[in-house]
């Protein structure tokens, strides 16, 4: 990964199930309208909900452009919130996905860590975003729902060595509009870019110090 880079990559999800309307998709293409700053090269897209395709976009994406940062959005019929994903989860992946497939191993990677952190510390991004006044509730997990959201973000976060986020969104209109969840993935982006600065900052003193 080119840490130097500017680039940040954003997916969301095609429709599935009830979801004939992704929200996810919708709020990433409200949130790329919105930009993340002149400074940002940012690129969008709408992931398949197929297991099949992530395992092949994934890794295409990571080396077609190194971004800095990586954040995938879902949808999540349950959710109230915008909800920050802590970490991915390799086993118990059963569901059946658009093309009524399922991986035999149940897994993402096999042989791979049970469960993998971001390097983002959700937390700290969460009482940032909250703290600015933003009007959308935003929340923390540790668990994504072992289903594609769950599967693209370990598959990401294994790839990415950490480097990649997901976020959750509810359903258009319960309670938030499409222009409500972009304007809140921009401004949880902008404090995951804020707070990974800040880190390599930090190593980079650190090693001035020795």
């Amino acid at each position: 990964m080119d840490n130097n880079s500017r680039t940040v990559l954003v997916t969301g999800f095609g429709p599935f199930g009830e979801h004939t309307v992704n929200a996810s998709w919708v709020a990433v293409q409200e949130m790329k309208k919105l930009g993340l700053g002149n400074n940002i090269d940012l690129h969008v897209y709408e992931v398949p909900v197929e297991y099949k395709k992530v395992e092949l976009m994934v890794p295409k994406f990571l080396k077609q452009y190194q971004p800095r940062l990586v954040v995938h959005v879902g949808v999540s019929g349950m959710a109230t919130t915008v909800t920050l994903e802590k970490c991915g989860r390799n086993h118990g992946y059963k569901g059946l996905d658009n093309s009524s497939f399922c991986p035999d191993s149940q897994c993402c990677i096999v042989g791979g860590p049970d469960c993998i952190n971001s390097v983002i510390d959700m937390e700290s991004v969460c009482k940032r975003v909250t703290a600015s006044g933003l009007g959308v509730a935003v929340s923390v997990s540790k668990d994504a729902g072992r289903y594609l959201c769950d599967f693209t973000y370990y598959t990401s976060l294994y790839l990415s060595h950490g480097r990649s986020a997901f976020i959750h969104v509810p359903p258009l209109g319960k309670p938030y509009s499409g222009e409500e969840l972009g304007r809140a993935l921009q401004a949880i982006i902008r404090e995951m870019l804020e707070l990974l600065d800040q880190a390599e900052e930090k190593i980079h003193c650190q090693q001035h110090i020795h």
